[in-house]
Order: C-alpha cells, then structure tokens, then sequence
C-alpha cells in the first residue's frame, strides 16, 4: 500500500501534488497530512527536491483557499447561508462553524487567517470571513501562504524523517497509511449522517 501510494505520487509529480493539495481545501476527506508525509518519503529518495515540492504544495493550498474566498467576496453572508443549509452535508461544513470563524476573525483581524492555518477545522473555513470582510487580497495571499508554508514543511520533514522506518517497515507502514485514511473516511461519514441544518436546531431550541 505504501508504495502504490508513492508510486502514484511519484507518477502525478508536482503537479498532482498541486491539484491534491488544492483539493484538500476544497474537498475534506483528501488528507494533507498523508499526501505530504508520502511525498516527504520521496524527497528522501531524491524523488523530488524538498523546494520544489514545498512551494508547489503552498501554491496549491493557496489556490484551494481562494476559492472559499472568492466565494465569499462574491456572496452575502444570506446567500452564504442558504448554501451552506443546502450544500454543507457533504462539505461537513455547519453554520455555527462559520459563525465561530466570522467572529474570531472580526475579533482579531486579518492575522487570524496565519494562526488559523493550524486548526484543522477552521483554517479553510476561515477564508469566508475574510472574503465577506473585503480583505486584501495580497494580504490574504500573504497570510495563508505563511502558514501553510509552515505547516507543509512540518508535515514534508516528518515524512523525510521516518522515510527508513517506512523502508524497514513497509506492510507495517501500509497499514498506518490505510487505517489513518479509513479513520479519515468515517469521520466524514459520521459528520455526513449526523449534519443538520441551522433550521433544525432552531425547531428543537423550540
């Protein structure tokens, strides 16, 4: 499993690394954390260069947050919503989340959209927000960039780091890799079946 994994990467380059890494902002069952741990694997097999791999991967997290941002300039906080009741089952996206993310950015400014960006929940929610707020663009650009550049280090050097664990052990690392993408799957599963819309806690506060 680990090396099909890798082979698959290797296959996609850095271009895959890119759309993955944009889809993984838009689509939340695609995990960052393998994609770049595997792709670490790699660097460590002179299979990619660490550079490379690490602005590409920002690039894409970056492409991947603008599109919640455009869809927040473009929207209403109303028309947002509607979606949201709408579409947010299968984002596992709920309107209280947006709310805590708009209040936390009202509170603390454009800087929370850095520190967001090592919340596993909000840092993609976080772009809404600032959309609705008018960021700068350059600024939100900035921002998230900053710390996705941080984190997708963090997560390339950790799978570089156990690159010879992975070797040494590699069934046992095939099914790390399977049961943290199963565990993954049944979270967005549970959240698919459990969602309710904003309409549905208001009929039960009743």
């Amino acid at each position: 499993m680990t090396e099909i994994l890798l082979e698959l990467l290797d296959k996609g380059g850095y271009l895959g690394i890119f759309l993955l890494m944009a889809a993984e902002n838009i689509f939340p069952p695609i995990p960052s954390e393998v994609i770049m741990g595997a792709a670490g694997v790699l660097v460590a097999r002179g299979q990619m260069t660490f550079m490379t791999l690490w602005i590409v991967a920002t690039a894409g997290t970056v492409a991947g947050n603008l599109f919640w941002f455009w869809l927040g300039v473009r929207w209403s906080e109303e028309t947002l919503k509607k979606v949201i009741d709408r579409w947010g089952r299968w984002l596992t996206f709920e309107w209280d989340e947006f709310l805590k993310a708009r209040d936390i950015f009202r509170k603390y400014g454009d800087w929370i959209v850095f520190l967001l960006r090592f919340s596993p929940i909000l840092r993609t929610i976080v772009s809404l927000p600032a959309g609705l707020a008018r960021m700068k663009l350059w600024r939100f650009v900035l921002f998230t960039a900053l710390g996705s550049a941080i984190w997708n280090g963090i997560l390339i050097f950790g799978g570089k780091a156990i690159s010879g664990l992975i070797d040494r052990y590699e069934t046992l690392a095939g099914y790390g890799i399977v049961a943290f993408v199963l565990i993954g799957v049944a979270i967005y599963i549970y959240r698919v079946m459990t969602w309710e819309p904003v309409a549905a806690f208001e009929n039960k506060d009743d």
